[in-house]
């Protein structure tokens, strides 16, 4: 566990994360029922033309690309609460020194401080090294 953080700090932290993860679980839950409806829709609605029918696709794809973004989100998130419990949160997975508490307050998922993320980001998302 993160030494620099206090004990109000890390109860603030996860509070926080189990929010977002609420959140998370919500935003899914919706996306996934509207994604749903919309393909109902269109198989109900199959007199279209291909303009129609490429918009169509276009949303679906859209809509599929945000549940996936928000599933990628849940996963960070419950990696943190792992972390978390396991007393590794707050510690970054690339440099192993503790992430500021700004950061994790901005990011509860945050994973990395702000040089490895930054870093991360310029070498294309490659996993951390182990």
């Amino acid at each position: 566990m993160n030494e620099n953080l206090s004990a109000e700090q890390r109860q603030a932290l996860r509070e926080a994360l189990e929010k977002e993860q609420a959140a998370l679980r919500e935003e899914i839950r919706s996306e996934v029922l509207a994604a749903d409806l919309h393909r109902a829709e269109d198989i109900a609605d199959r007199v279209r033309d291909p303009g129609d029918e490429s918009l169509v696709d276009l949303l679906a794809d859209i809509e599929y690309a945000d549940i996936d973004r928000h599933i990628q989100e849940l996963r960070a998130n419950e990696a943190a609460l792992r972390a978390w419990h396991e007393g590794g949160y707050g510690i970054c997975v690339d440099c192993g020194e503790p992430i500021p508490f700004a950061r994790l307050q901005a990011s509860p998922s945050a994973s990395r401080c702000i040089d490895c993320q930054e870093a991360h980001e310029r070498a294309g998302g490659r996993p951390p090294r182990l």
